[in-house]
């Protein structure tokens, strides 16, 4: 079956796909692509597009401008696609935690420039929400999600002492991410082993993201979605925290509000795209391929498929044809 006739859903990267240099190529091939990143420029009143292309690596990893460089590099694959695909056009889309942002913006529910300028406040307050050093996040390889959540339970402990340990991401039916403060994180960690886990090891990220200690920054952002236009999507949009499709622009703003400090639910929002929708591709719209490994193992029957630069669409369509 053809890419074009079978059903397709766009799934958009989150927070660690970026590095420098992302989407250039589509930039250099593209006019909707390189429109896209002068729009972002724009709106954010700084040269982003310098930063993603140029670098350096250290400034384009600080969250505040990872998060909206990702949304920009993203949406500027999307338009390109749609000029040089336009017979591509999704049944479904999602985005993994700020790759929802993206989705929404591909299924129109929010302005590209309204998105930017909120991903960016966004990555400010997540990382001011706790001090560098005292959030920590760990992915465990090799146990299911009910025992991770245990031993994230026991290892945040009881009474006065209790710290934060809890399940940020369910990436995958033995890949689950825990955040939260850094000393319950690192019993976490020493507990997986000591209980199977293939892999248990410590995140390179600043922040304890999609943890309860997010409650300072989804405060800060409440205000600022409920100022900002939302549409309803022209196309349903599954969500990180509910795992079920919006189709109205104000639940797309409240699964927004929610998604900050609430774990992403990706294993359930694929297999709801699946089941839901009948999606049998999902196409990665954007920098990198961590959807898509993830994808593969959530439904081994789908294909999943990184867009990772034009001359890999051309092929891919010229595949079809042939």
């Amino acid at each position: 079956m053809s890419l074009v006739t079978r059903k397709l859903a766009f799934v958009f990267p989150g927070q660690g796909s970026q590095k420098v240099g992302m989407v250039k190529a589509w930039a250099d091939a593209s006019p909707e692509a390189r429109s896209t990143f002068e729009e972002a420029d724009e709106a954010l009143g700084f040269p982003l597009s310098r930063l993603c292309w140029e670098g350096p690596e250290e400034e384009l990893n600080l969250t505040a401008n990872t998060q909206p460089a990702l949304v920009a590099a993203s949406v500027a694959v999307l338009r390109a696609l749609a000029a040089m695909a336009p017979e591509l056009t999704p049944v479904a889309v999602a985005g993994h935690s700020l790759g929802e942002y993206s989705a929404l913006v591909a299924a129109g529910a929010l302005d590209f420039a309204d998105a930017l300028r909120l991903v960016r406040r966004r990555g400010e307050l997540m990382q001011e929400a706790v001090p560098v050093g005292q959030g920590a996040m760990a992915a465990i390889i090799g146990l299911d999600p009910e025992t991770i959540a245990g031993i994230a339970a026991e290892a945040s402990g009881s009474g006065e002492k209790r710290e934060v340990c809890a399940v940020a991401n369910y990436n995958g039916p033995a890949q689950t991410v825990i955040a939260g403060d850094k000393v319950a994180i690192d019993r976490a960690v020493a507990l997986a082993k000591e209980r199977g886990a293939r892999k248990a090891t410590l995140l390179a990220v600043s922040a304890p993201f999609h943890s309860p200690l997010m409650r300072p920054a989804r405060e800060g952002m409440t205000p600022l979605l409920a100022a900002t236009p939302f549409k309803d999507p022209q196309v349903p949009v599954v969500t990180n925290v509910d795992a079920a499709p919006v189709t109205t622009g104000e639940a797309a703003r409240d699964a927004l509000v929610r998604q900050i400090d609430s774990p992403v639910r990706w294993v359930e929002s694929v297999l709801r795209m699946e089941t839901d929708f009948g999606v049998q591709t999902f196409v990665e719209v954007g920098p990198g391929n961590v959807l898509s490994g993830l994808t593969r193992r959530i439904v081994q029957s789908a294909r999943a498929t990184a867009i990772s630069d034009p001359d890999h669409l051309r092929q891919l369509l010229a595949e079809e044809e042939g």
